[in-house]
Formats: structure tokens, C-alpha cells, sequence
């Protein structure tokens, strides 16, 4: 399409238009596109309407608007005020129900434009104040809003109206309307709208074609990965000397630069990127230029936080840099605020000559005027923010709130430039800046400048990277998505910096820990939809949130600990077989029905699940997790609390596990200095001491006294009286069950008077730092931690696991064999595992684990006569349709939220997924399975 700018004049005047379709652009109202060409331009048929805005459709009754947005728009983004007066009265044409109508008509547009998405407006909208409402939504929610003027002549809007009973008004309506409409016409601009187009026929509207373009920020079909620069004031050596360390190659093309086409002219065919993809916006007047070849061998892209300019010693250079860059498609760039105001002084505008403008425009004078010019067209063609990666990164020079992001306006360009301020100064004169990211709850990261800090740190999902170079202090930046920080030293002090940064006094916590200090009941009360990798999707009741509320206030341990809660486990389904309510083949049959082919069959312990969060020494507890007690670690029950009242004893045990590891060379070989364990604790009785002593003991002891004493009378009575055979059978087998009862739990209790008593048994490495061990396979895990344990077979067990191939009968029997083996001397059973940590089967995912329990140990769960004909009958009927499908849920909740953790996520998002385990575990299941 041939674009040829309108003089100002004629585009002032509506009636002086071309005849054809045309579209303005406008410099001079609040919701403008952000810097470049706002001509008024002729439009051939082509209307482009930004993909978040309000578009107004304006014309009288009977011009078409209606079908127009029914052929080019979504049906769900259509708001008609006719469709909304049915709503509120039954009636389209009730004009009494106006007021109500376009309340909720704004309703709906409000809340559309808050989550992203578009709005068309089909009503008349001829009059200035019927639109004022809209306009100041649009500029509420830093949006461009859009007119699509429908003037035709009054005969064609009767003509429609009489083919339309719900029409049959008089013609001073049309009149009205179209007279209103040619009278505000010429100062729609004036109003607020970014683009306006008007079509003066039917025939311009039937030829029409609408296209749907993106914001100028919305780069969120570029992935990366990235390497994000922070500010960089001149510093030219430190600059090459960090690209260097990034593995870039930056080749000097000489004195000559290498013009490029207008952006204008570019083919997007060609190997020169097209404008929208190197960060200009498509109406940028600067001629690309490149001084510098640009290239990475893994073809990583540069991004430049902004502030290339002023205090340092070579400001051309790092603009050469970055103009080739983005000119040849290796990198993109925001402006900074200091960026800003040298382009309006080169640009000839007044501006304060203070900062460090001074060294930047003594070095622009050694360089040529058309350099200095297209430095300044270059900073202006800059998009104020970037959003990338399907919107999963943001990067601003000084960062940007959750509700600007991927929205243009003056006000966004303005925060995303200068950040924002409280009104206040400091001690050093400085303005005090509004501490937005201590309250973001954006989803997407967003990194970003402007202020110098001593160190990066991540907070609330945001990281400033600005690490002060020119005051002597690094040049820093972000590996994306690797979310590593790479960092070189300045090699001097350019300037001096008004605030001493650089001796800011580190606390002990980091932002984010001090900030986890206190954590909002809104993020986890309530009924919450939780999101995760594994499982989409997961709903929380809120009357399960409750509950899991008073647990977590109550009992658990502190909160910074608990990043992960164990699922649930379900049994295998029950067998036939004689005397059994569980068999393994019947766990095995389900995995091969699964298409899983190897199972990891562990011996299953009959201890207490325990998770242990063991760290190096106390300084990686405080700089990791937050607590600065002094403590090396937890270890906490699969409900949160602390497993043991006695702090000396868990104090020692995570200093045996500790040193264990470290014997086992696993810090130095995982790269970590803590880890996150998945175990058992035995004995049961360790922690289960008041069950036994309350409930298993006194049902065991009044079950055998009582059946003992009953056989006695019975026996004396036999002798005597004739037809208690039966009687007096029945009661012997109940004796003998109530001591098969006795002695099933009396198994997996002893004495625990010291540490040597107990027995820690790990079979997960669930996390270290940087990675979530799900992606290694169960033997990975037990070969792993067996070397651990054998560093310290004092105090840790390792878990014998058996490999069985489920197609293979012989591999199968031989899973049965040791099962038999295992409950045979008393053992509980064993957990029953794809051989995978995580197994995606026809059905989605698979158990992540089974148990299959022995004849005695079940007698412990369901009572001492559980193995009667008639209760094995009754039990076999059990469901495990709810159990299953809270272990799967469970589960994923449990990974999300490891892996949320070791991306450094804040911790309301980590727990958000640990107090979602907790919440479901008040699911009305029964406990026995």
C-alpha cells in the first residue's frame, strides 16, 4: 500500500477529505502512539486496527455498522448497545433502557481491556460525550482507541431502515444523528482516537480489509535466548570485554558504515529482518546503519536495557554498537531515560545539561552531523518496552508495572523511561522511587535498570540489572531463559555517584527473603485455580483451602521451609486371590496397561514420610531460603510440620545427612550447596508414638485379653454343654487375629533413646540448585543416594528396588517372589514405580507410584479380623477412583512447585502449590487406602 503523507491543513478539515476511505494520525492527544510519524495519510481499503484497543463504530442508524463488525470482528468482541438494552429489559428498542444498557456495556469493555483484549463498540456514537467514556477507558487502560466513521448520505441509512420493522422511526432520527455526527467529525482527534477511518459508501466498506496488528511493544513470537545488557553510560571497553565473555563477535567495518535500506523499503523476504522484528516501530524515520558486525555462534540476540549515553568515556562507540545491532536483526534495545533527553537535545529541543549530557555531546561533536542526527532518529524509533517470549519477559529501562505491559501510551513510556516516584527527595537529593516491584504479582518476568545496585537480585519476578559500571561498579547481564547472571568489572570510576551504592550496607536477607517475611492470606485463601506443567489446570474449594489455612497457621514449620509436600499414594486394585486383598500382579498388569514397560519396585518401609531440606552450612540456609536462625535445614512431615519436638536431635541428624553427602562428593558433582529429599523416617513409632499409644495398643491389648478370656469360659463350657464347637472356633480365630494384630505393629516399633536409633531412608533427590531431578529415572535416583547412604550406615538406609520388565512373565514373577519374600519376614510391601520419574501413557499421566501392602501389615490399617471371609468380601469393593486421582494432582502440584522454587520464584507462589497439597489432603477419602 502506497503511503503518502497529507498536509496538516487539509487533514484538519473533514469535509476537505479525499473522497476515498482515509485514516488519520494524530500528534496532540493522550493516548498518541508513542514517538514517529503521526501524518494524516490517504488509506486505500486498508484498515489496520491495533490488537488491544476500543474501536468506536460511528455512524447513524441504518449505515451498516452491525454487519461490518459481524464480518470482520469476533463475535465475542462485539459489544452492541442494542444487544445490551435486551439484555437489561427483553426489548432492543426500549430507549428507556439506555442508561442501563451502556452501563453494562462499559462494564464488559472495562473489564475486556484489563484482561487484553479488544472491544468494538456497535452503536451510533455520533456525539462527543457518547463517546467520552469509551476514550477514557482506552486511556485508563493505555490503549489506543480507534474510529471507523460510517458517512453516507441519509437516503441509503432510510432506504436500509425500511427493510427493517424494528426500524420504522421518523427521518429526523437519521437527520439528527448525521448532522451530530459531520458536526464532531473534525475533532475526533482532538478527543483522544488514534486512528480514525471513514468510509463515505457502502462500495468503500465492501472493499474494505481489516487487519489486526500487534502493539508496537508486542514481541511476544521472539523466544530468545537473550542476553540482556544492563546500563551501560559509555562504558565502551567494559561493554566489549562482557560481549566477549558472552561469546559474541564484533567485527569493526572501519570508518565506513554500511547503509541498509529505508525501513520502509525493506522486503520482509529479504535476510535483512523486517522493522517490526529489530524493535522499531514500522513508521521510524531513522535510515538503519551498521558499524559493527554483530554475530554469536549459538545465535543468541542482544537486548539493551537503555542509558548507552552520558558520564563515560566513549558514548559514539556504544551507539555504533547498538544501532548496527538492531540495523542487522543480532539485537533489540529500549531507550533510557538519559537516551531520551540527548535525542531531544540533538534533536534541537532545550534541555538541562546536567548528568553526564555534557561528556556525550563533547564526544558526538568529534563525529559527523549525519551521525549525530541518525543517533538521535534512532533513539526515537526505539519502542519504550519489550515484551517477549509469549509474554513470559518484559524488559523496560526502569521496569514497568503488570497493567502497562504490552500497552502504549505516553504515561507507559514515561514509567518505563523514568520509572516512578513517591514526590519525595532523599538524603543525596535524589527522588525517592515507588517501590512497584516489592508489589508485583505479574506472571511475566520483567527486567530491567535505571537505578544502580550493589548486586542483582530477583524480586517478585523482577531483577534489576543496573549494577553501576560507570560508578565503578560491574556491567551486568542476564542470560535468557538460563536466568544466569554474567558480570565484568569496571576498569575505573567515570563519575562519582551522588548516592554511595556501592557502599549500601548488605543485609543478612535478600529482598525477596525479607519480603517473604510476611505472606498475604489473598494468595492462597479461598477457591483457587492453580497451574501446572504436568496437570494443567488444578481447582482448590475453598472449603478445603479452609482447612488447609488452619493446619499451615497452626502446626507447620516455618513457612520458607516448605517447598515441597509428598502426594498421596494409592494402592494396587484388590485381587482375588485367597487370603489377599493386595497382589503385585495386579500393580504390574496396570503399568503394562499403561504402556509402561519398566518398573522400579522399591521395599516399602513401614516408617513416616518425611521430606528433609538439608543445606552446606547456615549461610546457604539465610542466602537461599530466607531463615536466618541458624539453621542448616528441616525435615517436616507430608503435612508440613516438624517432625521432631526435639530440636538438638533433627539439628544432628541434618549434620550426618550433610556430611554425608559430602563424603559422597554429590555437592561439587550436582553443583549445589543444599538439596531437597524425599524419605522415610523409621521407626514408625519415632513419630507415631501417640497413635500407638492411644489407639493401637489399647485395641490390641483389650482385643487379646478379652477374645482370651472368652475362649476360657467358652472351653470350661464346652465340656459340658454340646453344640458350641462353632462358637468356640470362631472365637479361637479371633484370638489368634487379635495377636497377629500385636504382633503386626509391634514389628515396626523400637526404643528411640539417641540418633543411632533412628534410621533415615532417602529415595528421592527431588532438587538441588538449578534443577529438579524429575527428568532422571528412579535407579538414577537409588544408585545416587545409596552411595550416600553407605557414607553413613549408622543413621542412613538405603532402600533395596528390584527392575521389572512388565511384558516379561519371568521378570514379573520374579517382582511376585520378592514381594512374597519381603512380607513373607514381616515387611510391609513394596512401591511399585515407572521406571521414568514422570510417565505420560495413552491416558495422559501415569501414577507416579502404587503400593502393594502384605496380608499382616494390612491388618494394622483395617483391624485385626480384616482377613475373614466375609470382611475380605466387603473390603474388595473398595473405589480408588478419587484416591488416583488425587495422587495425580498432588503430584504435579508437588514438581510445580519445586520448580517454581529453583526458578526463584517468591514464595506465596511456591507455597501456593504446597498449600494446594495440603488443602486436598482434607479431601473426604478413605484414610486406609
Amino acid at each position: 500500500m502506497a503511503v503518502v503523507p497529507i498536509p496538516r491543513a487539509e487533514a484538519a478539515s473533514a469535509e476537505g477529505l479525499l473522497g476515498n476511505a482515509y485514516s488519520w494520525c494524530h500528534n496532540h492527544n493522550p493516548m498518541r502512539r508513542e514517538r514517529g510519524n503521526r501524518d494524516s495519510v490517504p488509506n486505500d481499503g486498508r484498515v489496520e486496527i491495533p490488537d488491544l484497543s476500543p474501536v468506536l463504530l460511528v455512524g447513524a442508524s441504518g449505515c451498516g455498522k452491525s454487519t461490518f463488525a459481524r464480518r470482520h470482528f469476533k463475535a465475542t468482541e462485539i459489544l452492541s448497545s442494542d444487544q445490551c438494552r435486551g439484555i437489561v429489559s427483553d426489548d432492543e428498542n426500549a430507549q428507556e433502557a439506555t442508561g442501563d444498557a451502556f452501563d453494562l456495556l462499559r462494564y464488559i469493555a472495562r473489564v475486556r481491556l484489563r484482561n487484553g483484549k479488544k472491544v468494538v463498540v456497535d452503536a451510533t456514537n455520533v456525539q462527543e460525550s457518547a463517546r467520552k467514556e469509551m476514550l477514557q477507558l482506552a486511556w485508563q487502560h493505555h490503549v489506543p482507541a480507534v474510529a471507523i466513521v460510517f458517512l453516507f448520505d441519509e437516503a441509503i441509512c432510510h432506504k436500509r431502515n425500511e427493510t427493517r420493522p424494528d426500524r420504522q422511526f421518523g427521518p429526523h432520527v437519521v437527520r439528527n444523528q448525521t448532522r451530530d455526527l459531520r458536526r464532531s467529525l473534525g475533532n475526533l482527534f482532538r478527543e483522544g482516537f488514534r486512528h480514525v477511518y471513514v468510509f463515505r459508501s457502502p462500495e468503500e466498506v465492501e472493499t474494505a480489509q481489516v487487519h489486526i496488528t500487534p502493539l508496537w511493544p508486542d514481541f511476544k513470537h521472539i523466544s530468545g535466548p537473550f542476553d540482556i545488557i544492563g546500563d551501560i553510560h559509555g562504558c565502551w571497553n567494559e561493554l566489549q570485554e562482557l560481549l566477549e565473555k558472552l561469546g559474541y563477535r564484533i567485527a569493526d567495518l572501519g570508518s565506513r558504515s554500511s547503509d541498509l535500506p529505508e525501513l520502509s523499503q525493506i522486503d520482509p523476504s529479504s535476510a535483512i529482518p523486517d522493522p517490526r522484528s529489530i524493535a522499531l516501530r514500522p513508521d521510524a524515520r531513522w535510515r538503519p546503519q551498521t558499524f559493527y558486525e554483530v554475530s554469536h555462534a549459538e545465535n543468541r540476540k542482544l537486548i539493551f536495557l537503555g542509558d548507552f549515553v552520558d558520564r563515560g568515556p566513549n558514548t559514539p562507540e556504544v551507539l555504533k554498537l547498538a544501532m548496527s545491532a538492531v540495523a542487522t536483526g543480532a539485537g533489540y534495545c529500549v531507550p533510557g531515560n538519559h537516551d531520551d533527553k540527548l535525542m531531544r537535545k540533538l534533536k534541537g529541543k532545550e534541555v538541562r545539561i546536567a548528568h553526564g549530557l555534557a561528556q556525550s555531546l563533547e564526544q558526538l561533536a568529534e563525529e559527523t552531523e549525519e551521525f549525530r542526527q541518525s543517533a538521535a532518529s534512532f533513539i526515537d524509533a526505539l519502542v519504550s518496552h519489550l515484551v517477549l517470549d509469549e509474554g513470559k519477559l518484559v524488559v523496560a529501562h526502569a521496569g514497568l508495572s503488570e497493567d502497562m505491559q504490552g500497552r502504549a501510551s505516553t504515561r507507559v513510556r514515561d514509567f518505563a523511561l523514568y520509572g516512578e516516584t513517591t514526590g519525595e527527595t532523599d538524603e543525596f537529593g535524589l527522588p525517592v522511587r515507588y517501590p512497584w516491584a516489592a508489589e508485583y504479582r505479574g506472571k511475566a518476568r520483567v527486567v530491567y535498570g535505571h537505578t544502580p545496585v550493589p548486586q542483582p537480585e530477583w524480586l517478585n519476578r523482577t531483577i534489576n540489572i543496573d549494577t553501576g559500571c560507570v560508578f565503578g561498579g560491574k556491567l551486568t547481564a542476564l542470560k535468557y531463559p538460563e536466568m544466569e547472571l554474567v558480570s565484568v568489572s569496571a576498569h575505573e570510576v567515570y563519575a562519582e555517584s551522588k548516592k554511595p551504592f556501592l557502599d549500601q550496607a548488605k543485609t543478612e536477607l535478600s529482598a525477596q527473603h525479607d519480603l517473604d517475611d510476611v505472606l498475604d492470606l489473598a494468595d492462597v485463601f479461598g477457591k483457587r485455580i492453580v497451574s501446572t506443567r504436568l496437570r494443567g489446570n488444578i481447582t482448590i474449594r475453598e472449603e478445603n483451602a479452609s482447612a488447609a489455612l488452619e493446619a499451615m497457621s497452626r502446626f507447620a514449620a516455618n513457612p520458607k521451609w516448605l517447598v515441597y509436600l509428598p502426594p498421596t499414594m494409592s494402592p494396587t486394585e484388590t485381587t482375588t486371590k485367597e487370603g489377599l486383598l493386595e497382589h503385585p500382579q495386579e500393580g504390574f498388569s496396570y503399568f503394562r496397561e499403561k504402556n509402561v514397560a519398566r518398573v522400579v519396585c522399591e521395599e516399602k518401609h513401614m516408617g513416616s514420610r518425611a521430606v528433609v531440606v538439608v543445606c552446606r552450612d547456615a549461610a546457604v540456609a539465610t542466602q537461599r531460603f530466607g531463615v536466618a536462625t541458624g539453621e542448616t535445614g528441616c525435615i517436616y512431615t507430608r503435612t508440613g510440620r516438624r517432625f521432631f519436638e526435639n530440636e538438638a536431635i533433627e539439628r544432628a541428624l541434618l549434620e550426618r545427612v550433610a556430611t554425608a553427602i559430602g563424603k559422597a562428593g554429590l555437592w561439587e558433582e550436582l553443583s549445589t550447596d543444599w538439596m531437597v529429599l524425599d524419605c522415610e523416617l523409621l521407626p514408625w513409632s519415632a513419630k507415631a508414638q501417640e497413635l500407638l499409644r492411644k489407639q493401637y495398643a489399647p485395641v490390641g491389648a483389650s482385643s487379646v485379653a478379652a477374645t482370651r478370656a472368652t475362649l476360657s469360659v467358652l472351653q470350661q463350657a464346652a465340656a459340658q454343654i454340646e453344640g458350641l464347637e462353632e462358637l468356640l472356633d470362631r472365637t479361637a480365630m479371633r484370638k489368634e487375629t487379635a495377636v497377629q494384630f500385636v504382633d503386626s505393629y509391634r514389628r515396626y516399633c523400637w526404643s528411640v533413646s539417641k540418633l543411632e536409633d533412628l534410621k533415615l531412608a532417602p529415595f528421592h533427590i527431588l532438587a538441588t540448585e538449578g534443577a529438579v531431578h524429575a527428568d532422571k529415572d528412579h535407579q538414577w535416583h537409588m544408585h545416587t543416594l545409596a552411595h550416600v547412604c553407605g557414607e553413613d550406615p549408622g543413621v542412613l538406609f538405603a532402600t533395596p528396588y528390584k527392575i521389572v520388565e512388565t511384558e516379561d512373565r519371568e521378570s514379573v514373577q520374579s517382582g511376585i517372589d520378592w514381594w512374597e519374600e519381603l512380607t513373607g519376614r514381616g515387611g510391609e510391601g513394596m512401591v511399585m514405580k515407572p521406571f521414568q520419574f514422570i510417565h505420560e501413557g495413552p491416558g495422559g499421566l501415569v501414577q507416579p507410584a502404587v503400593k502393594c501392602r502384605g496380608r499382616e501389615y494390612l491388618r494394622i490399617i483395617y483391624g485385626p479380623e480384616y482377613t475373614l471371609p466375609a470382611n475380605l468380601q466387603r473390603l474388595r469393593k473398595r473405589g480408588l477412583g478419587v484416591k488416583r486421582s488425587l495422587a495425580l494432582r498432588e503430584f504435579a502440584l508437588g514438581i510445580e512447585g519445586l520448580e517454581r522454587f529453583v526458578r526463584r520464584e517468591p514464595l506465596r507462589q511456591v507455597h501456593e502449590c504446597a498449600f494446594a497439597v495440603l488443602a486436598m489432603e482434607s479431601e473426604p477419602v478413605d484414610p486406609r487406602l
